[in-house]
């Protein structure tokens, strides 16, 4: 068994793809024509986005909930840099950076849609 990728349920696919391509530089994998679908490329994982409609027709309550319980965690080696990237793309500031005490760097921010995002330096 591996993770297969993360996909994030969102109001407008397109809007939140060029989001995370401004406030995080991920570069897309794809996005389907149809606008409902896309995938961001993160590694060895994709992050993907699908609109709410398209999630309710798998898993009808998933239509309608807003995004508690969980972060996205991006790794970058400039976590100051890459927050007011994400800041001035539009993310909500959630938590400045700042080193923790085992030497990490971390931020928060939210997502237009809400999603909780950590930015961390590499452990």
């Amino acid at each position: 068994m591996r993770f297969g990728y993360t996909i994030l349920y969102v109001r407008d696919v397109p809007a939140s793809v060029e989001f995370y391509e401004r406030a995080f530089g991920l570069e897309r994998r794809l996005l389907h024509e149809s606008g409902q679908y896309a995938e961001l490329e993160t590694g060895s994982t994709a992050l993907g986005f699908a609109a709410r409609e398209l999630a309710a027709e798998s898993v009808r309550e998933l239509a309608n909930r807003e995004p508690s319980g969980f972060e996205v965690c991006l790794v970058d080696e400039d976590v100051e840099g890459a927050y007011e990237r994400a800041v001035e793309a539009g993310a909500a500031g959630v938590s400045e950076p700042e080193e923790k005490p085992w030497g990490q760097h971390t931020a928060y921010v939210r997502d237009p849609d809400g999603t909780l995002i950590e930015i961390a330096s590499p452990m």
